[in-house]
């Protein structure tokens, strides 16, 4: 999708929203009825992925990311002491995949999710799936939550019938 002038972008009620892009320089996020998709590049406070991720939370409590961690056996029950809730390990090359869901009701996952994405961004970008039940209006107040966020700007909506 790209960028637009916020200017020229109109909100139709009256059409059924496919996707609404949103953002700032330095993270981006893409939200459709069911995930979130959240871009963070390297530059990006660590109080701006805290902010983002809490502005979903209040919106959908419910929500979860699903983190994939490669780690000893031991380390498995470190992550559910943040909050993390364990899906699957299975035994791997240099030790277990773990599988955890990291629920967006409890803040001590999603303090302990923010400071690992912050650490993540030492080296690369991070993209992150956020699942949740979003309809229209969930759509409309993430939007209107995430933009209290200095710089936060509307970028793109596409509708279900400009496929």
């Amino acid at each position: 999708m790209e960028p637009t002038d916020e200017s020229k972008i109109t909100i139709s009620p009256m059409q059924a929203l496919s996707t609404m892009e949103m953002g700032r320089d330095d993270v981006n996020v893409v939200c459709s009825y069911g995930k979130i998709s959240v871009w963070f590049g390297r530059t990006v406070p660590r109080t701006i992925i805290w902010n983002v991720l809490t502005c979903i939370s209040n919106v959908d409590n419910l929500a979860v990311h699903e983190k994939e961690i490669i780690c000893n056996f031991d380390d498995i029950a470190v992550y559910e002491s943040y909050g993390y809730v364990l899906i699957s390990y299975a035994k791997t090359e240099g030790g277990y995949r773990a599988t955890f869901n990291v629920p967006f009701l409890s803040d001590k996952a999603l303090i302990y999710l923010t400071d690992s994405i912050f650490n993540e961004l030492k080296e690369t970008n991070v993209l992150i799936d956020i699942y949740w039940v979003g309809d229209y209006t969930n759509v409309m107040r993430l939007y209107q939550e995430l933009s209290n966020i200095e710089e936060w700007k509307l970028k793109n909506i596409t509708y279900k019938d400009e496929s």
